[in-house]
């Protein structure tokens, strides 16, 4: 019903930059909101960041000020750029999408496959 395919992983240097891209496709209606988490080797999965649809966002304190989301309405796709790398952003990143299909009133979360993200020292 949704897909949500996501670019722009791979390996980079610290300090360095990459810019990670969502888009979702299917029968969707709305968006509530869409985000980003992230889950390094042992720990549990955490949320970096969520654009909400009223424009609205949320950042967990270690990126505030490196990483910014935002969004393409028309392509219904998300971004998050990420500046000022560091290796303890080494994770799977994975998008979040709450989304309300065409014969639906209440949104569902969906998630991407993952891509993986490096930060070498």
């Amino acid at each position: 019903q949704v897909q949500l395919v996501e670019s722009g992983g791979g390996l980079v240097q610290a300090g360095g930059s990459l810019r990670l891209s969502c888009a979702a496709s299917g029968s969707i209606s709305s968006i509530n909101a869409m985000g980003w988490y992230r889950q390094a080797p042992g720990k549990q999965r955490e949320l970096v960041a969520v654009l909400h649809s009223g424009g609205s966002t949320n950042y967990a304190d270690s990126v505030v000020g490196r990483f910014t989301i935002s969004r393409d309405n028309a392509k219904n796709t998300v971004y998050l750029q990420m500046n000022s790398l560091k290796p303890e952003d080494t994770a799977v990143y994975y998008c979040n999408g709450v989304i309300v299909l065409t014969d639906r009133s209440r949104g569902t979360s969906y998630w991407s496959q993952g891509t993986q993200v490096t930060v070498s020292s």
